[in-house]
């Protein structure tokens, strides 16, 4: 494939799924946008959906395809993408995220593989103040 044709390279962007506790001490998990980068990014959208198969029928699963539009991102923020339901960590979770920054557009696609969203592989993520599974 034509170099020119890949797109610029992605970098400081992170997609994030992060574990809190609501009001009455439930687990919940959200997927965020972390905007690692100095600049402004603008025009964002995120496509999110997950795929995979049942290992006991063999059954082919994919959810629903969901879409998200933000603004605008300052430097060193995080957005609130979604919520992350626990039925859909045995899946892979695809977020693809396209974006501009001084005209030029960016893309990438973030995939949280089949049981990595685990709290063995969960780290500090200091922009959230919370533990949470990071994607760079």
């Amino acid at each position: 494939m034509r170099e020119e044709l890949l797109g610029p390279k992605v970098e400081g962007v992170a997609v994030a799924i992060v574990k809190q506790l609501d009001e009455e001490n439930n687990t919940n998990y959200y997927a965020y946008l972390l905007n690692l980068r100095d600049d402004i990014m603008e025009g964002i959208i995120i496509t999110s959906c997950g795929y995979g198969e049942n290992v006991v029928t063999g059954e082919k699963i994919n959810t629903s395809t969901l879409r998200h539009c933000i603004e605008l991102m300052l430097p060193n923020e995080a957005a609130k993408i979604e919520p992350v339901m626990e039925d859909v960590f045995g899946l892979t979770n695809e977020y693809w995220v396209s974006f501009w920054v001084n005209d030029v557009m960016y893309d990438k696609k973030f995939l949280f593989l089949p049981e990595t969203i685990v709290e063995k592989n969960m780290k500090a993520i200091p922009q959230l103040g919370v533990k949470g599974v990071v994607i760079y």
